[in-house]
């Protein structure tokens, strides 16, 4: 007769799913709470509702200030990289200079020996008809790198003394990037962004959280859940249905009738920043590895967004 299974079974060889779960074994999934996910009308740099917003081509938004900033400072450390790259390649030169010259007056001093000197003329250690050469017996060649190791390199043992490769600089790329989605960005490639506000709401009190936002056509109150779209050309913010409806086939502003295409609605980004997770990849993953002979054993938590 086989055995009478129990909810609080624990004498089995392995855990049960709600043992698992309870525990905490293996990977555990959640979905990122709203306090993860940045609001749609804030800046990606520095995650504050948005001032005098501006927007790239891939729908990003930004503070005017905080991309100048981060273009200016992006540029400044090109300049940086140029110098040191070009610095390093003139140090190239110069030592390829340098090798040239040292290798012509090696060649004159020996020519200058062999006929200006009554003593048979020698190979100089270490080059190429050294190994020609005999030094007697009891000699010992040593190469022109070890003579130079074992004279500047008394305790080779210690990490001080260990020789290093020398860094080499790349050559920088010249173009600045958007620091949210990494592909190439120039200040004319912003464009302004226009929010419409919800009309007859009384304003209290200055508090940026209490702003709210609505779409000029279908005055629908603009929400992270919503899909946006902003016309390039003027700047204005629709609903996704609003601008495929009407925006597009008109291809005319609602907000301000001014002329535009299809290529000017550009989608906004939402809810993802560099610290949270972007549209359907809303969802923190946890992993915990329990060993054996002990209660919980080794956990290492590693979160990825």
């Amino acid at each position: 007769m086989p055995q009478r299974h129990s909810k609080n079974n624990n004498d089995l060889a392995f855990f049960t799913y709600d043992e698992r779960k309870k525990l905490g074994y293996g990977t555990q999934k959640e979905r990122l709470g709203k306090d993860s996910i940045k609001p749609f009308d804030a800046c990606c740099i520095c995650l504050q509702p948005i001032i005098d917003p501006m927007s790239c081509m891939k729908g990003h938004l930004f503070c005017k200030e905080c991309i100048i900033e981060c273009l200016v400072a992006q540029k400044k450390d090109i300049k940086r990289k140029l110098a040191a790259f070009i610095q390093q390649q003139k140090s190239d030169k110069e030592e390829e200079i340098d090798k040239v010259t040292a290798e012509k007056q090696q060649e004159l001093d020996a020519f200058d020996r062999q006929n200006n000197s009554a003593v048979p003329h020698q190979q100089i250690a270490g080059s190429s008809g050294d190994r020609h050469v005999f030094h007697g017996a009891n000699s010992v060649r040593v190469t022109s790198y070890e003579e130079e190791a074992l004279r500047t390199m008394k305790a080779f043992w210690l990490p001080s003394a260990t020789p290093g490769a020398v860094e080499r600089v790349q050559a920088p790329s010249t173009d600045t990037v958007c620091p949210e989605g990494k592909e190439k960005l120039k200040l004319k490639g912003l464009f302004p962004v226009v929010f419409t506000e919800v009309r007859n709401r009384e304003k209290k009190e200055v508090d940026l959280d209490s702003f709210k936002y609505m779409c000029p056509s279908c005055s629908v109150t603009l929400t992270d859940t919503l899909t946006l779209v902003a016309v390039s050309t003027c700047g204005h913010v629709f609903c996704k249905k609003c601008a495929d409806k009407f925006v597009a086939p008109d291809k005319i502003c609602l907000a301000c009738n001014n002329p535009c295409k299809p290529k000017n609605l550009i989608t906004l980004e939402k809810g993802g920043t560099g610290f949270a997770g972007h549209d359907e990849n809303l969802e923190a993953k946890a992993f915990k590895h329990v060993g054996s002979g002990t209660g919980m054993g080794l956990a290492r938590p590693t979160t990825k967004l």
